[in-house]
């Protein structure tokens, strides 16, 4: 009884939804650069690549992937110099992708999508390959990273490819398993002005899961270098040793790591035994509101775990938006909801709905917002129970001392009313280099009236304004924004997105937009169907 009323909850009440189906249908990939038509100015100032990672192959032979995030990894690139934009794209030439191929079938097993044994073999030989442990996946579709100055497409496994921008050709597959102990790593790394690397990834030993705070070197010691000199600084072990948290991102500010240890739960004796069951890992994966969420603090140059953990309701987050310290306090922005069930929504035959039955889908989801969590660092012995530490001026985020080393957090909203109308924000952005681990006014994100973005929006933290492109039929990507030359001001350049038209044939563009009016300058039509994709850079070529 109790499942059955937590899924049928309904969020929101939107009718009418437009069937988005077209926007996981597989694509073609272009590896020669194709020209663009101009519309508007596109600034000469902007020289690059715009590089952008998603699904772009949802069928192998007869068949088919069951979620979103286990399509083959499509890599695009637009090339913009002189108010000129070409296109291309190239499917990442990972190991499944090739094995996938070359069999005519699904060979290698995803997050949702478990393999199924080869019909050639006899039933007893089926019967033993259900056996075989899960190899994971090297499919890495999330997003484009950067470790000491080199370009690498990465997912969550321990598996990510060095690519070259330039003609996006697969180079060479990293293992991170091979530099430190850890079972995979997230698609979310954060970088120290000095180009030093952060990234968080999971270790499983006989005591227990683990996660563990990875440090990466800025610089090489040999042109081939990859991830040579990796470290863990800091390992913390699981409240729940075998069943650890899920997370696809961490904060950082200057001096430390902050992790967020949410109720979404991997079941590890459910995902080692998958194949077994002809389940796909994501049925091992769940929401756990009766958990409430830890904040765990690491001093990143010491390595040392704090002792007060900072603890909030259940909620869910995928990224967070920026981290910073400020008068004895660690400030976290991020994008989170109260339930954390919408990764298992993200099937494929969800997102192919059409009527009725997608605002089903819509509806039982629940939105995403910008919150705010304010975190006091300098507690003692001495420090009172049962009142608000957060004595920032207008701050309505609450920390309050409830035992010895325990500190219950809640959130400031980071928006107005005005932004449930456009169905929340996610894929947040800010301007990274000037303002990542500093206190900044501006963050830049999709809205989300819809399964994927419909709209981009510019958020200002100075009164909490919102500035909103949105048209009908079109849904834009994560928003990249890109500096001026000498810019001073924050917001002084402009916002990239790749704009999908899943109802439109052959209309897909990129869009540029002015980051402080939030005006449109110009767009670059791409006469070709491309798939919503997650997360894409920009890598300056000045």
């Amino acid at each position: 009884k109790h499942s059955k009323k937590l899924i049928n909850q309904h969020f929101t009440d939107v009718l009418g939804l437009p069937c988005i189906e077209n926007l996981v249908c597989s694509a073609d990939e272009t590896p020669e650069p194709i020209t663009t038509t101009i519309t508007g100015n596109i600034p000469s100032w902007i020289k690059g690549n715009f590089l952008r990672n998603g699904p772009g192959k949802f069928e192998i032979g007869r068949s088919s992937f069951n979620h979103w995030f286990d399509g083959m990894a499509l890599m695009h690139q637009f090339h913009i110099e002189d108010g000129k934009v070409t296109y291309m794209s190239r499917f990442l030439n990972s190991d499944c992708y090739k094995e996938n191929l070359e069999h005519n079938r699904i060979m290698v097993s995803e997050f949702g999508t478990i393999a199924m044994p080869d019909p050639c073999k006899n039933f007893f030989q089926r019967f033993l390959s259900r056996f075989e442990l899960l190899k994971q996946s090297d499919n890495a579709n999330v997003s484009f990273v950067q470790y000491k100055g080199d370009y690498y497409v990465s997912t969550e496994t321990n598996f990510m490819h060095k690519i070259d921008p330039q003609t996006l050709e697969t180079k060479e597959k990293v293992d991170w398993s091979k530099f430190v102990a850890v079972n995979g790593a997230t698609a979310h790394p954060h970088v120290d002005p000095d180009g030093t690397t952060y990234n968080m990834g999971n270790s499983y030993t006989l005591k227990g899961a683990f996660y563990n705070i990875i440090m990466v070197p800025s610089k090489k010691v040999n042109p081939n270098d990859t991830l040579e000199g990796a470290t863990v600084v800091c390992s913390i072990p699981s409240e729940d040793k075998s069943k650890p948290s899920y997370y696809h991102s961490f904060a950082m500010s200057e001096n430390y790591v902050l992790f967020i240890e949410q109720p979404i739960k991997m079941d590890l004796l459910k995902i080692v035994t998958s194949k077994l069951r002809g389940k796909g890992i994501n049925e091992g994966v769940y929401w756990d509101p009766k958990r409430n969420t830890v904040f765990h603090v690491i001093n990143k140059h010491t390595g040392k775990l704090s002792l007060i953990k900072y603890y909030a309701k259940p909620l869910s987050t995928f990224h967070q938006i920026n981290c910073y310290e400020e008068n004895g306090f660690l400030i976290m922005d991020m994008c989170c909801s109260d339930d954390g069930q919408a990764i298992n929504n993200y099937l494929i035959q969800n997102l192919k709905k059409s009527g009725n039955a997608l605002d089903e889908v819509y509806n039982t989801m629940c939105r995403v917002f910008p919150r705010r969590f304010v975190l006091p660092l300098n507690m003692d012995s001495q420090t009172p129970c049962g009142q608000n530490l957060n004595t920032r001026l207008n701050s309505t985020a609450t920390a309050i001392k409830t035992d010895k080393d325990k500190v219950f957090c809640t959130h400031e909203d980071l928006h107005g009313e005005d932004l449930h109308e456009y169905g929340g924000l996610e894929f947040p952005h800010i301007n990274y280099s000037m303002c990542n681990s500093r206190p900044y006014r501006y963050f830049y994100g999709c809205g989300f009236r819809h399964l994927v973005g419909d709209s981009l929006i510019k958020m200002d933290l100075q009164g909490k304004q919102i500035k909103v492109w949105k048209h009908a039929g079109m849904y834009p990507s994560e928003p990249i924004f890109v500096s001026s030359p000498g810019a001073v001001e924050e917001d002084d350049g402009v916002i990239l997105s790749v704009v999908i038209t899943p109802n439109q044939d052959k209309s897909t563009f990129l869009l540029v937009l002015d980051a402080k009016t939030f005006e449109e300058l110009g767009r670059a039509d791409v006469p070709i169907n491309i798939p919503y994709g997650f997360h894409g850079t920009f890598q300056n070529r000045d």
